[in-house]
């Protein structure tokens, strides 16, 4: 396989606090990568790594087969960065944002312009070409922010957060437009705290904890190996009840206890509930397939907006 991003061992330490504590991965041409966790967990610190703007503190890492350290310029030319807080002028138009920004790749004016009208045609923001960046709502600034960084044809695209603060619509446009990025061959690098974005758009991920890979695998090889097949929660009026792990036999596998809920961990919901229902008398029960967030629950004992 072609590893564009390839670390061994990397690390990354601010005086005696260790960010990232030699992490091993490898990210391949095509691919949407993605890195899950709370914050702190290194996650951010491993993208400005991977873009060349935070050097390693030990390991190795190569970029596009390039030392990050000695060939920065050369590799910084050759990605696309869509930050997690837009930085846009709001004093240009939605099309100057991108030409301005293109010239700096050395594109000629002709090249640019046409670049532009092409990613505002992309990002479904054409008919706002002329208009000026302040008054967009935050999706459209998103997405915005996403042609910019796509202005100099990167071969990877990194993406930090890409979706925080958006609404649900917002969210789901975006995330159509990195689907239809990725299928253009495009490399993503993503983090995020969102589940459901990292189930959506992500072929691998990593799940991060204290700086270190906890998990590594497809959304659904994760979900197989750390999980059950459903879940049943059982929320209550009050304070969840406190139960053993044992207390349903062989029917639960593992029990989390959140403030005003139960997660029952099975194999078969349906068996689960009646008997469930007779013990505890919870509120209400709601049977659901397992997902990353248990997961993330199982390996970090947290949920993952601290």
């Amino acid at each position: 396989m072609d590893a564009l991003i390839h670390a061994r061992g990397l690390t990354k330490q601010f005086g005696s606090i260790t960010a990232v504590a030699g992490i091993d991965l490898d990210v391949t041409r095509g691919e949407a990568f993605g890195f899950l966790g709370p914050n702190g967990a290194g996650k951010s610190s491993t993208m400005r790594m991977i873009g060349c703007v935070s050097p390693p503190s030990g390991g190795t890492l190569r970029i596009l087969g390039l030392d990050p350290v000695k060939d920065g310029s050369a590799i910084r030319g050759r990605l696309g960065v869509v930050p997690q807080a837009d930085t846009l002028d709001n004093e240009l138009t939605v099309k100057e944002n991108l030409v301005i920004y293109g010239r700096y790749f050395g594109l000629s004016r002709a090249d640019v312009r046409k670049r532009a009208d092409e990613l505002l045609e992309f990002v479904q923001l054409s008919e706002r070409a002329d208009s000026k960046v302040e008054p967009l709502s935050g999706g459209m600034k998103r997405r915005l922010t996403i042609a910019r960084a796509l202005v100099n044809d990167p071969e990877v695209l990194l993406l930090d957060e890409p979706t925080t603060g958006l609404d649900p619509q917002a969210r789901h446009v975006v995330w159509d437009r990195l689907f239809r990025l990725k299928q253009r061959g495009v490399t993503l690098i993503l983090t995020t705290h969102y589940m459901d974005e990292a189930e959506q758009l992500c072929d691998r991920l990593v799940v991060m904890d204290g700086g270190t890979i906890a998990a590594e695998g497809s959304p659904l090889e994760l979900i197989r190996e750390y999980s059950t097949r459903e879940v049943v929660e059982l929320r209550f009026a009050g304070e969840a009840p406190e139960i053993g792990e044992d207390a349903f036999g062989d029917l639960v596998q593992r029990v989390e206890v959140l403030p005003d809920r139960l997660l029952l961990y099975t194999d078969d919901g349906d068996a689960l509930v009646p008997v469930a229902h007779e013990r505890l008398h919870p509120q209400s029960v709601l049977v659901r397939r397992s997902t990353l967030e248990d997961v993330f629950l199982r390996l970090t004992g947290r949920t993952l907006v601290d």
